[in-house]
């Protein structure tokens, strides 16, 4: 697969003073301060997501097809992923990135279409008309190919192919065709034919995924989103012990069973010492077609196309303090705006004041704000937020919202499956710093209460400093 990086660039405002000035300061105060970070750190990498979390495998049902391009042609293998969930449970993709790499064994999480680049493409409704009307949603292949007016049967292979095809027409804006003329024929059909569907549901997510406020309080409601019949609550690891915080419903009575649409509160004691816990959900049920799955170390989007009854499960965190700003953060990916928006909540009596390229923010007691952090693409990102009586928020990611349609001054490399390769000369050699992304064991300190951002690959680090109230 050849995979396209542009030049590093940050949207918004700001932009070239991160690049310019900020490096180097904030280089400076990392040399000084860079060290682990203090093992309290809450890791945010898919907070606010929720679902399932899948290995691939690669490959497993496919045809061939044929890029047509400004350069000339190239070859893809074109059909269905498969996919091993995290917990137990098998789901079927097809792929709606198709210049970008697919790595091996890379992990994928349930993502709602704003944290890819279907977020910003007007057809992705009839993407998931297309997985909903052809294979392997239709698996009599027979009645298929009569629908679609081809004469003589379509193999498994070709109904892959043909589909994967027409979904790149819509998902890539990309000028392809299948190799087998009854997988193209296939491809017409459902592209002429396609309609646009609504996105999906999450299979389950918490709303918020993050909550604050005082002890003795319940700190909530979180309401549980799924398409199961039930999931299971575990509460925090101590809850059990006395004086722990307990998970209740809205009548204090303990859960540990919940249905969609259930509120669920964080019971914490009067008089506990400021601190954090953590609750999961976790459930077995079939993902819904056309759910996005993408991965944190830049491998190819996915779309779903088929699933098995499979695990999914979604984390909320409570902090709580008896004073001062009582701050709860989550963070959800915007590719309309090329940002990471960063939700933050005060609970507290004390404003919780920050300053994120050069503009001050104040989230007052009782307010909520988001606050959006812009990235460049196709970087990793790894930054802690830190605010007062020990509080922690780490997020880490990368943000992969734009397709190759979308970027046509990119340097071309070659990666794994399923790889674009010229039909008349040999791929380039594989790039090996290219499959490697990630982000720094070390998180930038500044002062007491601070943010840093590491975004790898682009030698750029964003810091932002938390301002102590006098």
């Amino acid at each position: 697969m050849f995979s396209s990086h542009a030049a590093p660039s940050l949207p918004g405002r700001g932009a070239a003073r991160l690049a310019a000035g900020a490096l180097a300061s904030a280089l400076a105060v990392a040399g000084v301060v860079t060290g682990a970070a203090p093992a309290a750190a809450q890791d945010g990498a898919a907070r606010g997501q929720g679902g399932a979390t899948a290995t691939i495998g690669g490959l497993k049902t496919h045809g061939a097809a044929v890029i047509h391009g400004q350069d000339g042609d190239q070859q893809v293998p074109a059909g269905l992923f498969e996919m091993s969930v995290e917990g137990g449970g098998m789901l079927q993709t097809y792929c709606v990135d198709i210049q970008n790499p697919t790595q091996k064994d890379a992990k994928y999480q349930e993502t709602p279409w704003s944290g890819t680049s279907l977020g910003t493409n007007k057809d992705a409704g009839r993407v998931r008309w297309i997985l909903q009307n052809s294979y392997p949603q239709v698996n009599d292949l027979a009645a298929l190919a009569k629908k679609a007016g081809l004469r003589g049967g379509l193999t498994e292979e070709d109904a892959a192919a043909g589909t994967q095809v027409a979904i790149w027409r819509y998902s890539d804006d990309t000028d392809v065709e299948a190799v087998d003329p009854q997988a193209e024929r296939l491809a017409d059909y459902l592209e002429k034919n396609a309609r646009d569907l609504a996105e999906p549901a999450a299979s389950l997510a918490l709303d918020p995924p993050a909550v604050s406020g005082r002890p003795g309080e319940r700190l909530g409601p979180v309401t549980v989103h799924t398409n199961a019949g039930g999931a299971t609550v575990t509460p925090p690891v101590d809850a059990t012990s006395e004086g722990a915080v307990r998970i209740v419903d809205k009548k204090g009575e303990p859960v540990t069973k919940v249905t969609d649409g259930a509120q669920i509160f964080f019971d914490v004691p009067e008089g506990a010492a400021a601190g954090t816990a953590q609750l999961s959900v976790q459930a077995s049920t079939t993902v819904p077609v056309g759910r996005a799955f993408a991965s944190e170390s830049r491998s190819q989007t996915q779309i779903l196309a088929g699933s098995s009854e499979s695990t999914v499960a979604a984390t909320a965190t409570a902090t709580w303090a008896a004073d001062g700003a009582i701050p709860a953060l989550s963070a959800e990916k915007n590719c309309a705006e090329g940002t990471l928006d960063i939700t933050a909540l005060n609970k507290g009596d004390e404003p919780f004041t920050f300053e994120l390229l050069d503009t001050e923010y104040t989230i007052a007691p009782g307010e909520t704000r988001t606050v959006p952090v812009p990235l460049p693409e196709d970087h990793a990102y790894d930054f802690t937020i830190r605010g007062p009586a020990g509080f922690e928020q780490r997020f880490t990611g990368v943000l992969d919202c734009r397709t190759q349609s979308a970027t046509l001054s990119d340097t071309t490399h070659t990666l794994s499956e399923p790889a674009p390769a010229t039909v008349v000369t040999p791929s380039p050699s594989p790039d090996p710093n290219l499959a490697e992304t990630g982000s720094s064991d070390a998180t930038p300190l500044i002062g007491g209460a601070a943010i840093g951002l590491v975004v790898l690959g682009g030698a750029v680090l964003l810091f932002v400093r938390r301002r102590n109230e006098q």
